[in-house]
């Protein structure tokens, strides 16, 4: 069983910041990719950025320069470092993990927690 789970969503104004954590856990053997995706109302789910457990990361062009997504491999935690907010950020945030069960079993399983609502006020 394996669980992922968010948290740090909240109301912030215009031009400030939050920071989103998540963290995977139960029978992980290794985490691949972590990372977070957003859905407003009325909207596709969009990705918003990515890590791979390599160091490589990638942004969606709507928040490159704002967002920085951080891991802590060691824990199977990934974070959304929000800054600059803008009204159009509002959504509810998930996160997502590729993840390795055991070592004999190769298949790549994804995994997504419940979602967290950040509201951007103007």
């Amino acid at each position: 069983q394996v669980q992922v789970a968010e948290s740090g969503g909240g109301l912030v104004q215009a031009g400030g910041s939050l920071r989103l954590s998540c963290a995977a856990s139960g029978s992980i053997f290794s985490v691949n990719v972590m990372g977070w995706y957003r859905q407003a109302p009325g909207k596709q789910r969009e990705r918003v950025a990515v890590s791979t457990n390599g160091g490589s990361t990638n942004y969606a062009d709507s928040v490159k320069g704002r967002f920085i997504i951080s891991r802590d491999n060691a824990k199977n935690t990934v974070f959304l470092q929000m800054n600059s907010l803008k009204p159009e950020d509002t959504a509810v945030y998930y996160c997502n993990a590729d993840l390795l069960r055991s070592s004999s079993d190769p298949s790549v399983y994804r995994y997504w927690g419940q979602g967290t609502q950040v509201t951007v006020s103007s």
